[in-house]
């Protein structure tokens, strides 16, 4: 599982260390790669491993072929996506298209999100996880799981 967030260093050649524990997530895939693609929400990277590509490729197939939504989705995630290998070191090398669409400069912040992960300008970042909170608090009761049926306390 994707989880915290980490401010790592970006190089002139777009080289950044993958925090441990997400590498540590695709370490049994089959490349032990991380896929990354510009997310079609905003100005920011989204992410995972292998498993949540097959997961998105498994939720497209349930759609119908010639659904102009199946094909925009597939376009955008499967058409974008670039599999980036690890070097000796943990890091990535990230395409300057990418580092272009999340406004990257010499910081990312890698979000780790359960099953999938964000590269963001940290800058960026900041202001996202500020609104997200404040949405958070507003509907925290939606986290309340439903009641139990049938016998017991």
């Amino acid at each position: 599982m994707f989880l915290s967030t980490t401010i790592n260093g970006v190089d002139a050649k777009g080289r950044v260390s993958v925090p441990a524990g997400f590498r540590a997530v695709v370490k049994n895939d089959p490349e032990e790669k991380i896929y990354v693609w510009p997310s079609f929400e905003g100005g920011y990277l989204e992410g995972g491993g292998q498993a949540l590509l097959d997961r998105y490729l498994n939720l497209l197939e349930e759609m119908d072929p010639y659904d102009d939504a199946r094909a925009a989705f597939e376009q955008t995630i499967f058409g974008d996506t670039r599999g980036l290998a690890f070097d000796g070191t943990g890091r990535v090398t990230l395409p300057k298209d990418l580092i272009e669409h999340a406004g990257l400069d010499s910081k990312a912040a890698f979000v780790g999100l359960g099953s999938r992960f964000e590269i963001w300008n940290p800058d960026r970042l900041a202001e996202r996880k500020a609104n997200a909170r404040d949405f958070a608090r507003e509907n925290k009761k939606s986290l309340r799981l439903p009641p139990r049926t049938g016998g017991g306390a």
